[in-house]
């Protein structure tokens, strides 16, 4: 879904009064524009309020104003209806593909998937259903999870990859996008096994272009999914069904890093860090080198460092040239 880049609505004076303090709190740099009761500019979005109570943004930063300033802050309310109008895709069924775990060294990988229609999107309308990366606690990423998979007409599958099975996977593919691309086939081959579920049936799929080719993904797509179109993009976690994969994703990784947890008796740090580097020795020291492969991607240098094994010298990389 192509981010906003123009929005229109109405103001109350009162709210009016709110955004133009708002804006000069935030260093916004004030204008004269005919007909205007005020205008002001940022790097990213203009924004201009008129006489007739009419309030007009544009500007690249036009949806990251809308979703976390105007809606939140000014309207109190969060709303898809201007989405809708301006960009009909938002109402599209379609299928969302997102992945969990790919750069934390303790814990799965986990890819989930899930299918949208237009009235799952309206029933989303105030949920909070975004970008997991932009929520902030465990216990919201799990809210957001039982409230998609409660949705009716909604349709979801996630596919956990065990670190022993994503070990095995990695040497055998020699490539984390492989990985990604095998995972990301499977949630949507487990998706459109599901199609008589799905009213009307979903015209596209649409996933993060996580590799340098979209070739990677589209080559590993399974029979079903070759059924559908298959959107790659960077960003894609700004469309909504792609936001609510991510949330499951996250959940099913958070729920099972925890179940490491418990089983090991010991904190796994999310990520990859001093911390996890030190949470990596103390597994060794407690559990022995030969178990840490049940609870790390090994392919991570942390690996290496925390056995005390030499590291391979790191390679710079490069953006090729074409002549």
């Amino acid at each position: 879904m192509t981010p906003l880049t123009i929005y229109t609505g109405k103001l109350t004076d009162e709210q009016a009064r709110a955004l133009e303090a708002e804006l000069k709190t935030r260093g916004y740099e004030f204008r004269t524009v005919p007909h205007a009761r005020f205008a002001g500019a940022s790097d990213k979005v203009n924004v201009v309020f008129y006489e007739s109570g009419k309030l007009v943004v544009q500007g690249k930063g036009t949806q990251e104003f809308v979703e976390f300033l105007l809606e939140p802050e000014i309207l109190k309310e969060a709303r898809v209806g201007y989405e809708a109008v301006l960009n009909p895709d938002l109402l599209l069924p379609r299928l969302g593909v997102d992945e969990s775990g790919k750069g934390d060294f303790f814990g799965p990988l986990c890819v989930a998937g899930v299918y949208v229609n237009a009235n799952v999107v309206r029933a989303w309308e105030k949920s909070g259903v975004r970008d997991s990366k932009q929520i902030g606690s465990d216990r919201r990423i799990a809210e957001l999870a039982e409230i998609i998979r409660d949705t009716p007409g909604c349709v979801s599958s996630v596919v956990p990859v065990g670190n022993e099975s994503y070990n095995r996977l990695h040497r055998s593919m020699k490539s984390v996008n492989a990985i990604l691309a095998w995972g990301h086939a499977r949630v949507i081959e487990n998706l459109m096994l599901q199609k008589h579920r799905m009213n009307p049936l979903p015209v596209r799929a649409i996933s993060d272009q996580f590799a340098a080719s979209k070739s990677t993904v589209a080559n590993a797509l399974m029979s079903l999914g070759r059924e559908i179109e298959l959107v790659q993009r960077h960003k894609a976690e700004a469309d909504l069904a792609v936001a609510a994969a991510s949330i499951l994703a996250r959940h099913e990784f958070v729920t099972r890093l925890g179940k490491l947890e418990k089983e090991f008796a010991m904190k796994l740090p999310k990520g990859a860090s001093s911390a996890v580097d030190a949470a990596a020795k103390e597994f060794i020291a407690k559990h022995g080198a030969e178990n840490l492969p049940k609870v790390a991607k090994m392919h991570f240098r942390t690996a290496l460092r925390a056995q005390g094994l030499p590291e391979p010298p790191k390679v710079e990389w490069r953006k090729s040239s074409s002549r």
